[in-house]
């Protein structure tokens, strides 16, 4: 098959023809439909994730078809229409996994990162960690929820259930939580990169209330803040524009180092976590909310071989919504 695929930090994806092992009892082969660019791979690009091997295909936000099932697998049969996700792999034994937080399994391996992913024309993967989608969807449409819906929306259930909520950074995850949020009766006050009126314009249309720079203060005190950018110096600036007992969420695997700021920041009981990977759970909950609201994800497709360009326009902020990889342009899914 050919796929996209990287062979030291720092460089470019090179189309390259690849040989697909055998297909696992656990697992399924699937042929790829469309496959979502995240930042998260930007970040594997640039060699700021630990634990990196190479050469590897980068790509964990996989809509396809399945062409071929292991002999244990029971809920998917060819035909089918799968998800797969950041979580490719949990061991069901150790103690994270044992108490229901599988996302923060001391063995897991992560879909094009520790495992081939989806920048290729097909992949493996476990089909225990696959989810069921609708096959009268775009599978453009789709993929982006299967990360920047997914974990933003574990992000999202972080920040607790106040109303006036900030999303820092206007990009794939928050224009969907915008959606979310607003249909459950949140007001959602955008932060984008200094200057960036088109994003705070888009943000605007999809019902924000209020969207602006993000350094500036909001016009009223959030409940809490998620940070979708990864710059440490964005969790000072939030902190300082949620309340008293307020909460800012860093939703990113990877932020530049937060700046020391004043305890007078963080004293009032407000509070700041993290939130790490994802679990089946949280995707059958998620998918369940995107088709309860009909969640309209904002994509521009690219096809396989333009993988570099959709990267660099994600890292220019050049994009409103989520970029995709489409298997074609033209009559494609």
């Amino acid at each position: 098959m050919k796929a996209m695929r990287l062979s030291a930090p720092g460089s470019a994806l090179r189309m390259e023809e690849v040989a697909l092992p055998p297909t696992g009892e656990h697992q399924i082969r699937i042929i790829v439909e469309a496959c979502g660019v995240c930042r998260t791979d930007l970040h594997l690009l640039d060699g700021e994730l630990p634990h990196l091997h190479y050469p590897i295909i980068p790509g964990h936000e996989i809509v396809g078809l399945v062409a071929e099932a292991g002999e244990s697998v029971t809920r998917f049969s060819p035909g089918d229409r799968v998800g797969v996700p950041w979580l490719a792999q949990a061991c069901g034994l150790c103690r994270y996994c044992r108490s229901g937080q599988e996302n923060l399994c001391e063995y897991a391996r992560f879909t094009g990162y520790s495992v081939n992913g989806g920048y290729a024309e097909q992949v493996l993967a476990d089909a225990r960690f696959c989810l069921p989608l609708p096959a009268d969807t775009p599978a453009a449409q789709l993929a982006p929820l299967l990360c920047a819906g997914l974990i933003g929306y574990r992000a999202y259930r972080a920040a607790g259930e106040g109303a006036n909520l900030g999303l820092y950074g206007f990009g794939a995850a928050a224009h969907l939580l915008a959606q979310v949020a607003r249909t459950q009766g949140r007001r959602v006050f955008a932060f984008t990169r200094p200057g960036d009126l088109e994003s705070q314009a888009f943000a605007r249309e999809l019902g924000a209330v209020w969207a602006g720079n993000s350094d500036a203060p909001p016009p009223d005190p959030l409940d809490a803040a998620i940070l979708f950018a990864p710059v440490g110096a964005l969790v000072p600036a939030a902190l300082a524009a949620v309340r008293p007992g307020g909460r800012v969420v860093c939703a990113g695997i990877h932020m530049s180092d937060i700046p020391r700021f004043p305890y007078e920041l963080l004293w009032g009981e407000r509070t700041v976590c993290s939130v790490a990977n994802l679990t089946r759970a949280d995707g059958e909950e998620f998918l369940g909310v995107a088709r309860q609201i009909g969640l309209e994800p904002t994509v521009e497709r690219f096809p396989l071989s333009e993988a570099n360009l959709a990267l660099e326009r994600l890292r220019q902020g050049a994009l409103q919504g989520a970029a995709v990889l489409v298997a074609a342009l033209q009559g494609g899914p």
